[in-house]
């Protein structure tokens, strides 16, 4: 069994109050809740959670994230109940609500949940090994979380043809080559459709323009950098995230975020 409180300094935008794994989880009523959010998932054996009148089994696997000050019980179904677990912090822990969405709870299925078994695992080990850096962590910890919205957006629209036929190729191609020169005709002609047409289907299933899709991911990338790597220059941040040009980035991302970059650097 593994616990470990404090991993880095809690004036980080966001980081880890505790983490744990193999733990032999025992009985936790919290009828107040927890102060911060907090990760629960299953290793072996399973248990029951019960939040207000929901009332639901944890099986190997399975995970739940659950909301600061909810109220909430958990404890073993059978002889045997082990758990990982993670609780966040930070100077931004305000603002995880607009990262995961409102709600006052999120349960996540056994195959979704094996990448989050393997993160606990990694940042376990890497502190372990005394080879977690702080401000790496920080930018860990918004992936994370920001891993919710992505996994709820893709049960929603696993169903929807269109999505997966025209839209979805188009998102891994932007998130996979951001850094390239990436423009909309180009990324249209991949999937053989006209830009207006992916367009409304962008906007159809994301609430955005393909152009406003990729200047966001780009957008997003941009800040895990300026966070994780404070000795990289604006300038090649620009260029590490598909900007030619730093002028154009930094207007970008002005008007993305209300900050330059080195105003959100010097911020978070």
């Amino acid at each position: 069994m593994a616990i470990y409180f404090g991993l880095s300094p809690f004036d980080l935008p966001l980081t880890l109050e505790s983490i744990g794994n193999h733990w032999a989880q025992e009985t936790i009523s919290r009828p107040e809740g927890y102060p911060l959010y907090h990760w629960l998932q299953t290793e072996q054996g399973s248990g029951t959670i019960e939040i207000g009148t929901s009332v639901f089994s944890l099986k190997p696997g399975e995970g739940i994230l659950i909301a600061p000050d909810i109220p909430h019980l958990y404890y073993r179904t059978g002889k045997l109940w082990t758990t990982s677990f993670a609780t966040f912090t930070g100077t931004l822990r305000q603002e995880i609500p607009k990262i995961t969405g409102s709600a006052p709870f999120t349960l996540v299925s056994a195959a979704e949940g094996q990448k989050y078994s393997r993160w606990v695992s990694k940042i376990i080990q890497a502190h372990e090994h005394r080879q977690l850096d702080a401000a790496e962590l920080s930018g860990q910890c918004y992936a994370f979380l920001m891993s919710f919205v992505y996994g709820k957006q893709s049960r929603e629209l696993a169903d929807q043809p269109l999505y997966q036929k025209y839209v979805l190729p188009v998102i891994k191609e932007i998130e996979t080559n951001y850094s390239q020169p990436l423009t909309v005709t180009g990324l249209c002609n991949q999937v053989y459709v006209t830009p207006q047409y992916l367009s409304r289907l962008f906007k159809r299933f994301l609430g955005s323009s393909v152009y406003t899709y990729l200047m966001n991911y780009r957008i997003q990338k941009a800040k895990e950098l300026l966070m994780n790597r404070p000795e990289t220059e604006i300038q090649h941040i620009a260029h590490q995230v598909g900007f030619q040009d730093a002028s154009h980035f930094i207007s970008v991302f002005r008007t993305a975020t209300g900050y330059t970059p080195l105003e959100f650097r010097k911020l978070h």
